[in-house]
């Protein structure tokens, strides 16, 4: 990057001095391969679609079901489901990006 002290600076070059004189370190600045792109895509989309079958099916159940505590029970299980998916979802992405 060139030394722009004597002119105007970008928002991000700012924000960048700013946090390297506060200690923290710069952003990765290197970029994923487009096959990586791809990768982290679809499993945001295989991820998005798992959500939309269960929401589907969830409300598939709440309409057949007239106890309370079956719905509550229902309720319950598809929150559980959603944060599974999620997770699951976050940690493949995650693993993609080389984070874990």
């Amino acid at each position: 990057m060139s030394d722009k002290s004597s002119g105007m600076k970008s928002a991000y070059e700012a924000a960048l001095e700013r946090l390297e004189r506060e200690g923290i370190e710069r952003p990765r600045e290197e970029a994923f391969s487009e096959a990586t792109k791809q990768a982290i895509a679809e499993a945001r989309r295989v991820t998005e679609s798992k959500l939309a079958e269960l929401e589907i099916l969830h409300r598939d159940k709440l309409q057949k079901l007239a106890d309370y505590a079956q719905r509550d029970e229902q309720e319950e299980y598809y929150r559980r489901e959603r944060e599974r998916i999620t997770a699951e979802g976050e940690a493949k992405v995650a693993q993609l990006r080389g984070g874990g």
